[in-house]
């Protein structure tokens, strides 16, 4: 198979994930992000790479945002909210973060493939992706060609571009006023 059949079943896959995640739990996601005061985001591996994006786009919007683990991050109160990025669900130092910000009073919402894992039953709001992992032990229903768990970690990040997308029409913003915060000391 040449690149552009790859390209192909690729794009085909994203989009049976991406269309099948459930707009009102999305919704419910993008008003938590608003109303929140500060937005903590984990994830570990891939998805922690895919949820550090999320974050920076985040500061982009003006939202107060950090990575849990980094050295800057402070920590999370009862007006805050934690974005946590898991295919498993159950990653043990992820759950960990979860049962803390819970302990605080603090909302948590999870992008996982497994809406019965252990960060689920405490999470305020789970979105579900649809994706094969080996690390979960619920299957998505979209098959892929791709290894591992890469089509729910291209998933997720394209996911929380959409979700920074309906921020910015809620919102009012546009690109340009966000690049205004993008960092002037690369």
């Amino acid at each position: 198979m040449n690149n552009k059949e790859y390209a192909g079943i690729v794009l085909d896959e994203l989009k049976q994930t991406l269309t099948g995640i459930d707009a009102e739990a999305t919704e419910q996601f993008v008003q938590m992000l608003i109303q929140a005061d500060e937005v903590f985001c984990a994830g570990a591996g891939r998805s922690g790479f895919e949820v550090k994006g999320f974050a920076m786009r985040l500061m982009h919007m003006g939202k107060k945002s950090y990575v849990v683990g980094e050295t800057c991050t402070p920590n999370i109160t009862k007006d805050g909210l934690l974005v946590v990025c898991s295919g498993s669900g159950s990653t043990k130092s992820i759950l960990n973060h979860a049962q803390k910000a819970k302990e605080v009073g603090a909302k948590v919402v999870l992008i996982t493939i497994n809406p019965e894992s252990p960060i689920a039953s405490i999470a305020d709001d789970v979105i579900v992706i649809s994706a094969p992992s080996p690390k979960s032990a619920k299957q998505g229903d979209v098959k892929s060609i791709q290894p591992m768990g890469s089509l729910f970690e291209q998933s997720e990040g394209i996911y929380m571009d959409i979700v920074i997308l309906m921020m910015m029409d809620a919102l009012h913003l546009d690109s340009d006023t966000m690049f205004g915060r993008h960092a002037n000391m690369e």
